[in-house]
């Protein structure tokens, strides 16, 4: 016999989990202890449960597998949520484990007593209390398999006396994992499309990762341009001649105009959510996994639910001998020149940009970028400029603050690799605690911290509504000191002078470290082909649309 605690972790090894991220609890010291006997189940220690979730939420994003985050009764996870949001809405799979008072003590008004149930439904696919040991197995599978199969979060509420008791269950030889679907669609009406376009443009996003080669062939057979989502960013080398980058505010100059001259738009594995920035007027094939995503923005000539792989290996469309991208390569160059004009380091203040191409041209050749969310974003997307595929992870959905430093972390636990996190201050103080795991694991992760003493999206939102500046001024710590006392590097760039010195001691230190770049706060993230005018008009429609 064995107790609902150790039949719980001893299934989740069984289901690959591989670590736990939380902290430790009085309700949960007896899942604590199935997790010292097991052995193979790797505890996490975080130093906040926020942390925990957004750690677990980044890990699954890297394998795409099952990640497992936890918290004490109460407090410990009511702090969880956040993070699972970020698991929600960006539809990775996370299970959420929440300690509970005993049993008996429930609708007591008990000590950090917490309808944990009522408070995850909106977060979870799948929210349950164990309250029978016999059942234990039962629940747990059902979470893990919801949560693989349905993309999110699944949650269960173990009271701790139930934690205690024996079970007669006993884990089966296979446990119940994903189920890929095999879908094989015709393709001839997408083929007959494609090879009546003179000028098709490819968009990509997140459901190409891995593709990269077959992505490629499939653009040069066609002559189409290649624009991404900001969720495709790093599936193809940014400088290759086809790539004209992103699309939408953060996006670039040659994608606009890519998209003006296109006759038709193949959207590849992509929820992309800005359809201003789409040219409503052109036949579009859209192809996608996900039924949910198909017809979700747009209603494309042809919606193909298949795998990309499948729709990128069976299309066969004719080959173009006339390549549309060769005509935007013009573009393409004026725009990166226009961007070299912003990434030179300068004087006495730095310009953000500089911090980034600087960043982009020192770091390994395996290395993940972690883009924290702000204005951060806008340089991290235009400015880390690749000659290489590479992997780029941020908040897209949730768009939450904070996440740089924790998703560095659970990045570096799921990939092994190293991580360069991009974040602003005001979100670095958010979640710097968190800098005590990554030096407590020897997380090799490099946090850059765009100092600033302001909220800078905040501030530029404020201007382009007509609102006066207001609250958005910070007090910051020394950034390097706060690395120094948790015992990781530290570094301070202040001017250009010092910038390629200081970047190449930062990269090539070993272990975690953090630097504190002092930016300017008026540099303005403005918007592809427009200037501070159009901006302001464009970006107060968009906020307008989001408050209602």
């Amino acid at each position: 016999m064995t107790t609902v605690a150790e039949l719980i972790i001893n299934t989740l090894e069984a289901a690959g989990v591989k670590r736990i991220y939380g902290l430790p609890g009085d309700s949960l010291n007896p899942l604590m202890d199935a997790i010292r006997k097991n052995g193979n189940v790797k505890f996490v220690q975080v130093r906040h449960e926020e942390g925990a979730a957004l750690e677990a939420a980044f890990d699954s994003k890297y394998t795409g597998e099952l990640s497992v985050c936890m918290g004490t009764s109460g407090p410990g996870s009511i702090h969880l949520l956040n993070g699972l949001y970020e698991a929600k809405m960006d539809h990775v799979p996370v299970l959420a484990l929440t300690g509970q008072i005993e049993t008996d003590l429930t609708g007591k008004e008990y000590f950090q007593e917490v309808d944990l149930i009522n408070l995850f439904r909106d977060v979870s696919l799948y929210s349950q209390k164990i309250v029978n040991p016999d059942s234990a197995y039962y629940v747990l599978e059902r979470a893990i398999y919801i949560a693989l199969n349905s993309r999110g979060v699944t949650h269960l509420d173990l009271p701790v006396d139930v934690l205690r008791m024996q079970t007669g269950s006993k884990i089966p030889d296979k446990i119940p994992g994903r189920v890929v679907p095999d879908l094989k669609p015709d393709l001839s009406k997408c083929r007959e499309l494609i090879n009546q376009s003179s000028k098709p443009l490819i968009m990509y996003g997140s459901g190409c990762r891995n593709l990269s080669e077959p992505l490629m062939d499939f653009a040069e057979t066609i002559g189409a341009p290649l624009i991404y989502a900001l969720k495709g960013k790093g599936i193809l080398p940014d400088t290759d001649s086809r790539v004209m980058g992103g699309l939408g505010l953060l996006g670039t100059k040659p994608s606009v105009e890519a998209m003006k001259k296109a006759d038709l738009l193949i959207l590849l594995g992509s929820d992309f959510p800005y359809t201003q920035f789409l040219d409503s007027g052109i036949k579009t094939i859209q192809v996608d996994i996900n039924p949910l995503s198909l017809n979700k923005r747009i209603s494309p000539d042809r919606a193909v639910m298949c795998d990309i792989s499948y729709f990128l290996k069976n299309i066969n469309p004719e080959k173009k001998e006339e390549k549309f991208y060769k005509s935007l390569e013009k573009d393409k160059m004026n725009w990166i020149k226009m961007m070299e004009k912003d990434e030179q380091p300068g004087g006495k203040m730095l310009n953000p940009e500089a911090v980034v191409s600087s960043l982009s041209k020192h770091i390994p050749q395996n290395a993940i970028i972690m883009g924290d969310t702000g204005n951060v974003t806008v340089w991290t997307a235009r400015n880390m400029r690749f000659d290489r595929k590479m992997d780029f992870f941020f908040s897209p959905w949730l768009g939450s603050m904070g996440t740089g430093i924790p998703g560095s972390i659970g990045l570096s636990f799921a990939s092994e690799r190293p991580v360069y996190a991009i974040t602003g201050d005001g979100s670095a103080a958010m979640t710097m605690v968190e800098l005590i795991t990554a030096k407590k694991y020897e997380r090799n992760v490099k946090i850059v911290v765009f100092n600033n003493s302001k909220l800078g999206m905040i501030k530029f939102e404020e201007e382009v509504m007509g609102y006066p500046e207001f609250g958005v001024d910070l007090l910051n710590p020394d950034f390097e000191m706060i690395g120094k006392a948790v015992g990781i590097g530290g570094f301070t760039v202040k001017n250009g002078d010092e910038l390629e010195d200081v970047m190449e001691k930062f990269v090539n230190y070993s272990g975690p470290a953090i630097m504190n770049a002092f930016v300017s706060p008026d540099e303005k993230p403005m918007p592809p082909k427009l200037n501070f005018q159009q901006a302001k008009g464009y970006v107060t429609s968009i906020l307008r649309e989001r408050i209602g």
